[in-house]
C-alpha cells in the first residue's frame, strides 16, 4: 500500500468541514420588514454578515420568506409569514456589506378574480306600496 500523504490530508480536512457543518449554530438574524408604500412594495433586510453571497439560500412565496445562510460556524436562518401576498416572481435582493436586502411588489387583491356574469331571471320581479 502506497502512502499518499496529499490525499490523507484532504480526507482529513473533508472530515472537518463535515463535522463544522453539522455543529453550526442557528441564529436568526437581525431582520427589519416593512411597506414601502410609495412604491408598493415589501422591503426585508436580514443581517447576515460573513454569509458567501453563493451560499444565501433565499426562497419566496406569495405569503413567505425563507432563508437558509450558513458563515463560518455558524448558520443564519428565518421564516417570515407575510401578512399580505406578494408577487415572488417579481422579486429583487441585493447582498452587499453584510446586509440582504429585498424588494418584492404586492399583489394587488383583486389581481386573479374573475369576473361573473349575471344573468337576468325568470321571474320578474313587481314593486308594492304598502302604506303607513
Amino acid at each position: 500500500m502506497v502512502f499518499r500523504p496529499v490525499e490523507f490530508i484532504w480526507e482529513i480536512a473533508a472530515k472537518e468541514v463535515a463535522r463544522m457543518i453539522e455543529n453550526r449554530i442557528r441564529i436568526a438574524p437581525g431582520t427589519v420588514a416593512h411597506a414601502d408604500t410609495e412604491k408598493n412594495k415589501l422591503v426585508v433586510e436580514f443581517a447576515i454578515p460573513g454569509a458567501p453571497t453563493d451560499t444565501i439560500d433565499l426562497k419566496l412565496l406569495p405569503d413567505s420568506v425563507h432563508l437558509t445562510a450558513p458563515a463560518r460556524d455558524i448558520e443564519y436562518v428565518a421564516a417570515l409569514s407575510l401578512a399580505w401576498p406578494v408577487k415572488p416572481d417579481k422579486a429583487e435582493a441585493i447582498y452587499a456589506n453584510g446586509l440582504l436586502r429585498i424588494e418584492v411588489p404586492f399583489k394587488d387583491p383583486m389581481e386573479d378574480a374573475v369576473k361573473v356574469v349575471i344573468k337576468a331571471g325568470g321571474a320578474e320581479t313587481k314593486t308594492k306600496l304598502i302604506e303607513a
